[in-house]
């Protein structure tokens, strides 16, 4: 029997409400973290490369870029600049991607309020390097602590799951979804806008301290993950449900290659391998949106910043609307088939995009599509996997997801650089058909 509408947006309770609350506001402070740099990388790598040249650790990732660049045969100027951005964005997703599973165990173990605390400081202590970080090395190291901290994804998801039914999930992971979408919206605009106020023009001698044009950006970061600690301090409740044998969670593994080992879930396997193809194609094209911007339209850190503001205020509002509503309804599977198809024009048009009109019709197919997919593959990875195994098992999922996100910059990258911009988005949407051809084959969600 299909259920009633009114079954399937079955109502939160008041915890369930308390808890979302702190997730969503863990959740978008850790997008920020990821996204705030996105409009700055190319302004950024220009005023390392300027100021250090070819010393220290930048001129040896620069030396061995044109190596390589010369090596392939490839072009020498912007490719390498796109190669290094690949690298560099590539860093804390790769580390998150380690992180995120033990992160997630270690929350079934000890519980989900202490991993957050725990990680939520590291990340305040990541931005703390970065307001600092006048030297390319301190910028590295503040994104790997930052990368390491950031596989708290994986609790605060784990959170979600323990509040919700499998009838409610959908909405539940939909505003963890539209906390991602107002991530994108803050994060790069806090980027783009705030890096335009160069404490170092007001305050000269903070330069002696490795303050630098882009510790605006850091500065406000940091702030927003010290209220974040508070609140979660303060505010959160432990969600992590009593286990009928608590020797279960004690004796979890947490060996990575068995973290891995979901294939006793039917459907979880699936579910991850669908999410992880997706975000390859979609975070590497989303990545390369700044130099497509720059090589075509001439495009600065302002205007990155409104083209990131414009994708996440799409995101936010599709996640905060329609998905929250309607996925209860449509149904997981269905909605993230529906989206999958939107993304694909939305790549094409960027690909082929010689303006400002037709870059933001392909960027708007594509927000659209992917505010869709993202939340409704997480709360079909939820659905398949016990109570007692919803940290692990996200934990994996949003760690292939960050390996997707570390391989697809990568990834990307190269095929820009090799074949073009243009042909590099073509690519990436006729990959999205093998998402289709997997999803379309999950198995039933039981009720």
């Amino acid at each position: 029997m299909k259920p009633t509408e009114s079954e399937n947006n079955e109502p939160l309770d008041d915890k369930a409400k308390s808890a979302l609350k702190v997730v969503f506001i863990t959740l978008f402070l850790d997008l920020i973290g990821f996204s705030i740099i996105f409009p700055l990388f190319p302004a950024m790598l220009d005023y390392y490369l300027t100021k250090e040249g070819d010393s220290g650790l930048i001129g040896a990732v620069v030396r061995g870029l044109e190596t390589f660049s010369q090596a392939a045969g490839g072009p020498s100027d912007m490719g390498i600049i796109i190669l290094f951005g690949g690298v560099l964005a590539s860093l804390f997703s790769f580390l998150q991607f380690v992180c995120s599973p033990i992160i997630g165990a270690l929350s079934d173990k000890y519980g989900r309020k202490p991993i957050l605390l725990i990680s939520i400081a590291g990340i305040a202590v990541s931005y703390g390097l970065w307001f600092f970080a006048g030297a390319f090395w301190l910028l590295c190291v503040s994104r790997i602590i930052g990368g390491l901290m950031s596989g708290n994804i994986s609790t605060a998801t784990a959170v979600v799951a323990d509040v919700t039914s499998v009838k409610n999930r959908s909405k539940g992971m939909a505003l963890v979804g539209m906390a991602f979408g107002i991530g994108f919206i803050i994060g790069p605009a806090i980027g783009g806008f705030s890096a335009m106020i160069d404490l170092t023009e007001h305050f000269a001698s903070w330069a002696n301290y490795g303050v630098n044009p882009f510790s605006m950006p850091a500065l406000i970061a940091f702030a927003l993950a010290i209220f974040n600690f508070v609140w979660v301090l303060t505010k959160f409740e432990e969600t992590l449900p009593e286990s009928s044998d608590d020797n279960d969670r004690v004796k979890r593994s947490f060996n990575p290659i068995k973290l891995f080992a979901t294939e006793a879930y039917p459907g979880v396997t699936r579910t991850n391998l669908t999410n992880f193809i997706f975000l390859t194609a979609f975070s590497g094209m989303e990545f390369s949106l700044t130099f497509l911007a720059l090589d075509r339209l001439d495009f600065g850190p302002r205007q990155n910043a409104y083209m990131f503001l414009f994708i996440g205020l799409i995101l936010a509002l599709v996640q905060g609307g329609y998905v929250r509503r309607k996925a209860p309804i449509i149904g997981s599977k269905r909605m993230a088939l529906q989206g999958f198809v939107m993304v694909i024009p939305g790549l094409v048009f960027v690909g082929m995009a010689q303006s400002v009109g037709v870059l933001y019709l392909g960027l708007f197919l594509m927000a659209v599509g992917s505010a869709q997919v993202i939340p409704c593959l997480t709360a079909l990875a939820s659905s398949y996997a016990p109570a007692n195994e919803q940290g692990r098992i996200l934990g994996v999922f949003r760690s292939l997801g960050a390996l997707a996100r570390g391989v697809g910059p990568l990834l990307a990258c190269l095929l820009y650089w090799r074949l073009g911009s243009a042909i590099s988005y073509y690519i990436g949407a006729v990959a999205i058909i093998l998402p289709i051809m997997l999803t379309a084959k999950l198995p039933p969600v039981k009720e």
